[in-house]
């Protein structure tokens, strides 16, 4: 029992010095991953409070796609995600609490959780942030989804006379 104590005291103290890196480096990293893959991949939203949320975890709804198919191919080239959220994962349903906060389903049943730590690397995120964006290109291009979204889109712009 004091072997438990002692390193439930040492899993204290570890967890304690690495805080200040997860608040900064690791926050910085998910910042950057948010910000690429919001300009790189159109129709892409972040879900949740922009402000109050871990500094490690990013929950990103790709519109018009499943985020299962994402998953799919991401685990190919070789990139560990979730879909949803934790509460729902192995779940096909879009996440309970994602869809209690507003998130559209649209979004919601496209959405990725991306868990970041301080053994997590600029190169690492490099290589997701050039990696996903032709994935969710090739995933909406096979998607009915989106190619209704786009007919109504241009049934819904104004003609040139």
């Amino acid at each position: 029992e004091r072997a438990i104590h002692v390193g439930l005291g040492r899993a204290a103290e570890l967890a304690r010095a690495g805080m200040t890196e997860e608040n900064t480096r690791v926050k910085s990293m998910r910042d950057r991953l948010e910000r690429e893959l919001l300009a790189r991949c159109p129709n892409t939203h972040v879900n949740g409070n922009p402000e109050s949320r871990l500094p490690n975890t990013s929950n990103i709804g790709f519109e018009f796609i499943e985020g299962e198919a994402i998953l799919l191919h991401m685990s190919y080239a070789g990139i560990a995600a979730s879909s949803g959220s934790a509460c729902t994962s192995g779940s096909l349903e879009p996440s309970h609490v994602l869809m209690a906060m507003g998130v559209p389903f649209s979004y919601a049943h496209g959405s990725i959780r991306f868990s970041l730590s301080r053994y997590n690397t600029d190169d690492e995120v490099e290589y997701a942030v050039n990696t996903l964006p032709p994935i969710i290109e090739k995933l909406r291009a096979m998607s009915p989804f989106a190619a209704d979204a786009a007919r109504a889109a241009a049934a819904a712009a104004p003609t040139r006379a």
